[in-house]
């Protein structure tokens, strides 16, 4: 069972810095770090004191989380008009992050050593010394849909492993080897970007109800009960609202495995500030804002047509067409926490995804072929002997 995290807090304690300690540029353009007061250390968002602090000397600087100021809904239509109007970039596709990749190098403030960002990675730490780095301005840069929210990492990676270890001992078709010796690997703390949706729909539709009655029918000596239907017209209209469809914007990761990552708790998200990234990888979307809200239509035909069968009624429905008409369209760019974890077991790689908030642990394992093997053959046993008593009784 995943172990429940602390509450976020969603106003910053009293104390707050001033804006003009926000962190040090290297160089304009270039990886910002977020210097300690006490001795001179990169600070890291902590998660125990959801505020930025020293790993050295322990000195906490608090920060302004948003405030007061709610994550605010932003207008669709207007942001697809500038995207259009080619006032923001839209966002590469994951076909063309797939076969062009932007690499930059940034130079370590503290030791030196040049950190490379690979695709839409806009922070890490560096390899060498662990310094916490960030470029600077990616997520308010002009040319790219600005991040309005972020849903802050409450699990630390000790409760992540442990997690990871309780998940690992569930897999019962998992090879021994594997559940002895788990998933070993170094957890990485990353924020995905995703897209959220509201969108209030008018639906028309039209249909036919059908309910079943039963007949006696004779055949030849014997007589027996058919079922029928009798099928009325139906048609209707109706409205329904839809908030924060949620649409996972990154690439490189497998969908299956993010959306089981369900549900977030996006009502606790607060708004953007850089200092939520320090210490941690962050990826800019690479599914575009238009792209994201065809998937998220999709979603929402899904669900009106679930809701059109239930106001059809009867014992079966037929559907003839459903008509929706999409208003009030608003949506938010979120940054939601993950750690990630790649292991190999017998040379084959597995990746591994832990919500940050929840502790839901979903991702790829191995399978044992003769686990699987030796529950057929028991299945099939029983369904043999089954049948073989059935026989001997009659």
């Amino acid at each position: 069972m995943a172990e429940q995290p602390p509450e976020i807090p969603v106003s910053p304690p009293s104390g707050g810095v001033s804006s003009d300690g926000a962190g040090a540029a290297i160089d304009q353009g270039q990886p910002r770090t977020f210097p300690c007061a006490g001795c001179g250390a990169a600070l890291s968002f902590s998660i125990e004191v959801q505020s930025l602090a020293c790993g050295f000397c322990g000195t906490v600087r608090e920060f302004d989380p948003g405030g007061e100021r709610a994550v605010e809904e932003q207008d669709l239509r207007a942001t697809l008009r500038d995207i259009a109007a080619g006032r923001i970039a839209s966002g590469r596709s994951e076909s063309d992050t797939a076969s062009e990749e932007t690499v930059r190098e940034v130079r370590c403030g503290d030791c030196g050593a040049d950190v490379r960002f690979t695709g839409t990675l806009t922070s890490d730490e560096c390899p060498y010394c662990g310094t916490a780095i960030q470029l600077e301005g990616v997520h308010d840069a002009e040319d790219r849909i600005q991040v309005d929210g972020v849903l802050p990492f409450a699990l630390d990676r000790d409760v992540a492993r442990r997690n990871l270890a309780a998940w690992v001992k569930t897999r019962w078709f998992a090879p021994n080897e594997f559940v002895r010796r788990g998933a070993n690997g170094r957890f990485q703390g990353v924020y995905l970007p995703f897209w959220t949706y509201d969108a209030l729909t008018l639906n028309a539709y039209t249909g036919e109800r059908g309910e079943h009655y039963w007949v006696t029918v004779r055949r030849g000596d014997q007589t027996t009960r058919v079922r029928r239907t009798r099928w009325y017209p139906a048609s209707g209209d109706f409205r329904r609202f839809f908030d924060d469809v949620l649409v996972f914007a990154g690439a490189g990761l497998p969908q299956k495995i993010i959306a089981k990552l369900d549900p977030w708790p996006l009502d606790r998200c607060v708004s953007f500030t850089p200092e939520f990234l320090a210490g941690y990888m962050a990826r800019t979307y690479d599914t575009s804002l238009e792209d994201g809200f065809d998937s998220a239509k999709e979603r929402i035909r899904a669900a009106i047509r679930v809701e059109v069968h239930r106001r059809i009624g009867g014992d079966v429905q037929r559907i003839h067409g459903i008509e929706t008409e999409f208003g009030a369209l608003t949506y938010k760019h979120l940054l939601l926490p993950v750690w990630l974890l790649v292991y190999r077991f017998r040379g084959e790689p597995y990746q591994v995804a832990v919500n940050a908030v929840t502790g839901e642990v979903q991702g790829a394992r191995p399978w044992s072929f003769w686990k699987i093997l030796l529950t057929v053959l028991l299945v099939a046993g029983l369904v043999a002997g089954g049948v073989c008593w059935q026989q001997q009784s009659v």
